[in-house]
């Protein structure tokens, strides 16, 4: 997993609350078991009309918005079925981080898992940063984990918080699985021991 560190990056703004994970990624792209290939699927419904074609009132539609690898959104963003391929979509379109009030918990939890890093901010923090996003096109923000601050050219500087834990996985790039590799000393060992026991 790609650790996260410092992250520098556009932001796009979808001013949408209760996103839920069907319209993150709709029900027929769910086939696939691999983590790769979702960006077309990301919110697929809301971004093409039923021709196909792009959909010009859909916000990530906008020029304005290609390239951005932060994405600002509304309360409750990620609710309903716990699919872990919304934050594969997500991730794979080229979001590093989501900025948003609250997080559904499950799609939170998958985000540090896939190497994303889910920010909460207070509503009026959130408000903020979409006026500035909406008066200044090409609006960027650095996101430092390390310290735990969101800042931009303009001046904000905001604090977020999170589990220890979680950020510590996130500056290692360690998920479930490269957290066992790291005691995969020790497990190689019981399992010698354990067959060896079994032998006796």
């Amino acid at each position: 997993m790609k650790p996260f560190i410092k992250h520098e990056g556009l932001v796009a703004a979808l001013d949408r609350v209760n996103v839920d994970t069907d319209q993150i990624i709709p029900k027929q792209f769910l086939k696939r078991i691999e983590r790769t290939g979702f960006a077309d699927c990301l919110f697929f419904d809301w971004r093409f009309l039923a021709d196909g074609t792009p959909n010009p009132e859909f916000e990530l539609n906008q020029s304005r918005y290609i390239g951005a690898s932060i994405l600002l959104a509304g309360a409750n963003f990620g609710c309903g079925s716990s699919r872990e391929h919304a934050p594969w979509a997500l991730n794979d379109y080229g979001f590093r981080a989501i900025i948003a009030p609250s997080f559904a918990d499950i799609f939170f939890n998958n985000c540090f898992k896939n190497g994303m890093l889910p920010i909460r901010l207070s509503e009026v923090e959130v408000r903020d940063l979409f006026r500035r996003v909406a008066e200044n096109e090409g609006y960027r923000l650095t996101v430092d984990l390390s310290e735990q601050m969101i800042t931009g050219d303009d001046g904000v500087e905001l604090h977020f918080d999170i589990d220890p834990f979680r950020k510590q996985c996130l500056l290692e790039g360690l998920d479930d699985i490269g957290l066992t590799l790291q005691v995969e000393d020790r497990i190689s060992a019981y399992e010698s021991h354990r067959r060896n026991f079994g032998a006796a």
